[in-house]
């Protein structure tokens, strides 16, 4: 099961793929079975790795050779008695953290709203009875109903369906709903094009349709974005690569001054 959950579930036919995930249309996963592979992929949630404290992310504001050498030169003119100019480099020092510490915050938050965009509500086939259950709780291979109004709750691969239009405006940028149609497409299909696809966390305008869980979780395309994000969280831009630099240098032509 592991090994076909990356599979190109556009391109293969809706009979493959209900065969691929040993999964019934007309009854569904058993509830035994559906226990199973919860406890084997793990709840149908986004989890992103465990952030600093807020505090920890404070001080780290502050561990910078350009920060060092400004409350360097705050604590000298503090000690000259020039207060202005030690208050005005202390101010711009707590200003530079505040902003860098409220940036880090809204990517938090960013990583956050994705874990809320897939909670819901899904209307799942379960030994041929159709019952409502939490998103969370839905598996590879679950065949769910969704229609106007629902959120998709996981990554589904369209069996059957009657006009559906979803809005994928969060996770390909598109202004106006998709028309969604159940037929195989080219594997080199992109995800903006892939018609006979529904994904986490994008909402149904109209119509109604029957698909089977191709993804949950992490594996997910709402889950990949919230590993690239944290991925990104420590990387460096070429403007601080060039601050950090230019910092370093400064460092040391002025404790070369000062030697003179």
């Amino acid at each position: 099961m592991e090994s076909i959950i990356c599979k190109h579930w556009h391109h293969c036919p809706a009979e493959e793929v209900t065969t691929l995930l040993t999964t019934d249309p007309s009854r569904g996963l058993s509830l035994f079975e559906a226990k199973h592979r919860l406890g084997h992929f793990g709840p149908n949630m986004v989890t992103a790795k465990k952030q600093k404290g807020p505090l920890i992310r404070l001080l780290l504001q502050f561990h910078q050779p350009l920060v060092y050498i400004l409350l360097a030169a705050a604590v000298i003119t503090l000690l000259l008695r020039e207060w202005v100019d030690s208050s005005v480099i202390f101010g711009v020092v707590i200003v530079n953290a505040v902003i860098g510490f409220i940036q880090e915050s809204k990517a938090e938050k960013a990583i956050e709203s994705l874990k809320q965009m897939m909670a819901t509500q899904a209307t799942v086939l379960r030994d041929g009875k159709w019952m409502q259950i939490d998103s969370i709780d839905l598996v590879p291979g679950d065949i769910v109903r969704i229609q106007s109004g629902d959120k998709v709750p996981a990554d589904l691969r369209l069996l059957s369906g009657r006009d559906l239009q979803v809005d994928e405006s969060a996770l390909t940028g598109e202004s106006v709903p998709v028309i969604k149609k159940e037929g195989a497409l080219s594997p080199d299909t992109i995800l903006a094009d892939r018609h006979n696809m529904a994904y986490a966390g994008t909402l149904v305008t109209y119509g109604q349709a029957q698909a089977v869980i191709v993804a949950t979780g992490n594996k997910t395309e709402t889950g990949r974005i919230s590993d690239m994000i944290d991925a990104a969280a420590d990387l460096s831009t070429p403007l601080t690569l060039k601050i950090a630099s230019f910092s370093k240098v400064l460092l040391v032509a002025i404790l070369i001054l000062a030697a003179l």
